[in-house]
C-alpha cells in the first residue's frame, strides 16, 4: 500500500492559548466534570445535519462517532470506491479524522481538515452540545490543539502539484513508467474540482452510437459545419477529412449516429469560436477514446452502457460515470495508486514557487498547513495540475476582458473555493511561463440557487437534455436547451431575477417514479429532501406546477404545447433546438431552479501538444509540464460540456508519460 503524508495530530500535539506545556487531555476544570454516558447531537454541515454520538467515560471524552451525514464524498464525507471500500490513501475525511483529533486532544478546537472546514466545524460544534448534555461547559474544552509536526524536504523523480483528476492521472502514468512520484495537494484530501464535476466524458464510441438514430435536424449540424468558409489551411484540411467521412456515411445509407474523432475535433474547435489551438484540440479529441479505454479497461472505471448528450456537449457522445459526481474518477485513481509503491501523496501542503536552476525547473517550494516551508526536489520534472481560477473572484474580474460578460463579481461559482484559485498559474508565470486565452471565462447554467454548486439535481438535468425544457419565471422558454453553454448563460442572465427552471415530466426513457423511496439524485439525495429544501418543485399536474411557480397557467401550457408540436414535427423550434426524444405530457412534473455561475476558465499556462510549458518566445521550459484546467489554448472561447474531464484524462496521462520520455 502506498503511503500518504499529512499533518497528523497523534504524537505531535501542541496546546495553544497559553497552555503549550499542558499534556493532551488535561483541560483544567474540565476533566472529571462530565457525567459518564453516551450522548447524541447534530449540527448543520455542508449538505444537511451531521449527527454525532459522544461517549463520556471517567469524566473524559472517550469516543466520538459520526452516526449520520449527507456530506460530499471525498470532501466532507468518506470517499468510497465501486466496491464500497473507504479510500484513505488520498487523505482522511472530517467524518473520521475530526473525532480522532477531538479524543486525542480532549478539545473541540482542533485542526479542521483543509478544504472541508464546514463539516469539520459541524462535528466540533455537535460534540460541544454533547458535552453540555453531560453536564460540562463546552468552553472548557476549547483549548486550541494544533499539530506541531513539520513536513521535511523530499526528493522524487516527478513532482505533481495538484491532486485533482489531471494530477492523479499524471502521477499514475509516470509511476507506471517506473518513476517515483510525489503528489502535492493543498486540501486535506485529493480530488479537487473533479470530485464535484458532472462526471461526463465525451468520446466517439461506435458501439454505443449504433444504438442512436440520427435525425434530420441533427444532420443539419454537420452540414452547417462543412459549409463554413475555412479560416486557415488547417481548418480546410480537417473540414475536408470530415466531409469525406460524412459523404461515405450517407452513401452507405446509415441511420445510426455519425461520429468520428475528426468530427469531434472540428465541432469542438468551431464551438470554441475557433479561438483554440487546433493542434491541442486534435490532441484532446483524437486521444479521447484511448484515454477512455485506459481509465475504463486498465484502471477499472465504471461507465453507463448508454450514450447521451450532456449539458452543453452538443453531440450524443457523452459517457456517464456509474458513481456519484466525480467520485468514480478519483476513487479509480486511488485504487490504482494504492497498488503502487512508487507514488506518495502529500496532503495539506501548498505549492508556493518553482525552483529553477540553470534554466531548468528542479523542484517546488511548498508550505505545510502551519506555514513551514519545505522543498520537494524533482529529478526529472514537475507537472502543474492545480486547476483554473474560477473561484478567485479578483482574478476573474482582472481577466474578464473578452466583452462577452458584464460584471461577474456578484456571481457564484460552481467550483470549490479551496480549489481553482489560480495559484499554479501564478507560480508558472513567475517562472517565465507564457499565458494563453486568460480572458476566456465560462459560465455554466447548472448552479443551484443556494450556493451555486453542481449538486442536488435530478439526473436528466445534466445527462438528458432531450427530455427537458428551460422556462423562466413567466413560464416561457427563452433559449435552445441543447445549445452552447455561453449562449444559454447569456439567456439566463437576461431573465427575471437571472434564474430559470429546468422542467421535466413523467415521460421518457429511463424515467424513475419520483415517489419511489429508493430513488436518489445523481449526488445521492431523495426527492423528499430536494423538495423540502427548495432544490426542486414537484407537482402532479402542469396547472399545479404553474401555481407553485407563480406563473400564468395558460402561458405555461402554451409553452409546453408549442414544444410538443416541435417534437411531432408540426412546428420548427423558434430557438433552433435540434435534439428531441419525447413529448412532455404526463405528471409528475419536476422543476429545478438553477442559475448561471462562473464555472471554467479556458485560459492558462501555454503548453505544446506534449504538455511542455512554453515561455514567451514559444520555447519549452525544461522540466516543467502542465495538464488540466491550469492550461490554456484547448477549449477556446467556449468549452463543450464533458470536455473538461476528457482534458484531465488525456493531458494528465500525457504529462506523466512525457516527463519520463524527455528523460530517456
Amino acid at each position: 500500500m502506498k503511503k500518504i503524508i499529512t499533518m497528523s495530530l497523534a504524537g505531535a500535539l501542541l496546546l495553544a492559548s497559553g497552555c503549550a506545556n499542558k499534556p493532551a487531555g488535561s483541560n483544567a476544570g474540565a476533566t472529571g466534570s462530565l457525567k459518564d454516558g453516551t450522548y447524541t447531537a447534530a449540527k448543520p454541515g455542508m449538505n444537511a445535519d451531521v449527527e454525532v454520538e459522544v461517549k463520556i467515560a471517567n469524566g473524559k471524552i472517550d469516543a466520538v462517532t459520526v452516526t449520520g451525514n449527507e456530506e460530499t464524498p471525498g470532501i466532507g464525507g468518506e470517499l468510497v470506491n465501486a466496491k464500497g471500500e473507504v479510500k484513505l490513501n488520498g487523505g482522511e475525511s472530517p467524518i473520521t479524522l475530526i473525532p480522532k483529533r477531538i479524543v486525542e486532544g480532549q478539545s473541540i478546537k482542533v485542526d479542521s481538515v483543509t478544504g472541508a472546514t464546514i463539516t469539520s466545524y459541524a462535528i466540533m460544534n455537535a460534540v460541544g452540545d454533547a458535552i453540555e448534555q453531560a453536564g460540562g461547559n463546552k468552553d472548557d474544552f476549547k483549548t486550541e490543539v494544533k499539530s506541531s509536526e513539520k513536513l521535511e524536504d523530499m526528493t522524487s523523480d516527478v513532482v505533481v502539484v495538484g491532486g485533482g483528476g489531471a494530477g492523479l492521472a499524471a502521477a499514475i502514468a509516470a509511476g507506471e513508467d517506473g518513476a517515483t512520484v510525489t503528489v502535492i495537494e493543498k486540501n486535506g484530501e485529493v480530488g479537487g474540482d473533479t470530485l464535484v464535476c458532472g462526471a461526463i466524458y465525451n468520446t466517439p464510441d461506435e458501439k454505443l452510437q449504433k444504438e442512436v438514430t440520427m435525425t434530420d435536424t441533427v444532420k443539419t449540424t454537420v452540414e452547417k459545419a462543412l459549409s463554413e468558409k475555412p479560416v486557415s489551411d488547417e481548418h480546410k484540411a480537417l473540414q475536408a477529412e470530415v466531409k469525406k467521412q460524412w459523404d461515405k456515411y450517407k452513401a452507405d445509407g446509415r441511420t445510426d449516429l455519425f461520429d468520428t474523432k475528426e468530427w469531434y475535433a472540428l465541432q469542438t474547435w468551431i464551438n470554441g469560436d475557433k479561438v483554440g489551438n487546433l493542434d491541442l484540440v486534435k490532441k484532446l479529441c483524437y486521444d479521447s477514446y484511448d484515454a477512455y479505454e485506459w481509465i475504463k479497461d486498465d484502471l477499472g472505471m465504471g461507465f453507463d452502457d448508454k450514450i447521451s448528450q450532456g449539458a452543453g456537449s452538443l453531440w450524443q457522445r457523452t459517457h456517464t460515470s456509474k458513481m456519484k459526481m466525480g467520485t468514480g474518477f478519483i476513487s479509480t485513481y486511488l485504487d490504482k495508486i494504492d497498488a503502487m509503491d512508487n507514488v506518495t501523496i502529500v496532503t495539506e501542503a501548498t505549492g508556493k514557487s518553482l525552483v529553477k536552476k540553470d534554466d531548468k525547473i528542479t523542484g517546488v517550494v511548498c508550505a505545510d498547513r502551519n506555514g513551514n516551508e519545505f522543498t520537494v526536489t524533482a529529478n526529472k520534472g514537475v507537472v502543474l495540475s492545480t486547476g483554473g481560477f474560477a473561484a478567485n473572484s479578483k482574478m476573474v474580474q482582472e481577466y474578464n476582458t473578452s466583452g462577452k460578460w458584464d460584471d461577474l463579481s456578484k456571481l457564484m461559482t460552481t467550483n470549490r473555493t479551496s480549489c481553482s484559485q489560480g495559484d499554479g498559474i501564478v507560480m508558472a508565470k513567475e517562472a517565465g511561463a507564457s499565458l494563453t486565452d486568460m480572458e476566456q471565462i465560462q459560465l455554466l447554467y447548472l448552479g443551484n440557487t443556494k450556493d451555486g454548486q453542481l449538486t442536488k439535481y435530478p439526473p436528466r438535468d445534466v445527462n438528458g437534455t432531450d427530455q427537458l425544457i428551460f422556462i423562466n419565471k413567466n413560464g416561457e422558454r427563452f433559449v435552445r436547451e441543447d445549445g452552447r453553454r455561453d449562449e444559454i448563460c447569456l439567456g439566463v442572465l437576461s431573465q427575471p431575477d437571472a434564474i430559470f427552471y429546468m422542467l421535466e415530466s413523467g415521460d421518457g426513457k429511463g424515467y424513475v417514479d419520483i415517489k419511489d423511496p429508493e430513488w436518489r439524485s445523481a449526488d445521492g439525495f431523495t426527492f423528499e429532501y430536494l423538495e423540502k429544501n427548495g432544490y426542486i418543485v414537484v407537482a402532479d399536474t402542469l396547472d399545479e406546477m404553474a401555481e407553485k411557480l407563480g406563473c400564468d397557467k395558460a402561458a405555461l401550457q402554451a409553452t409546453v404545447d408549442a414544444f410538443n408540436n416541435c417534437v411531432d414535427g408540426k412546428e420548427t423550434d423558434e430557438f433552433g433546438r435540434t435534439l428531441y426524444s419525447v413529448k412532455l405530457e404526463n405528471g409528475p412534473w419536476v422543476a429545478t431552479p438553477r442559475q448561471a455561475c462562473v464555472h471554467h476558465t479556458m485560459g492558462g499556462v501555454t503548453i505544446d501538444t506534449d504538455t511542455r510549458v512554453l515561455d514567451e518566445s514559444g520555447k519549452a521550459i525544461e522540466g516543467l509540464y502542465a495538464a488540466g484546467e491550469i492550461t490554456g489554448g484547448i477549449h477556446g472561447a467556449n468549452r463543450l460540456g464533458g470536455n473538461a474531464v476528457v482534458d484531465t484524462v488525456v493531458f494528465g496521462k500525457a504529462a506523466g508519460e512525457q516527463v519520463i520520455a524527455d528523460n530517456k
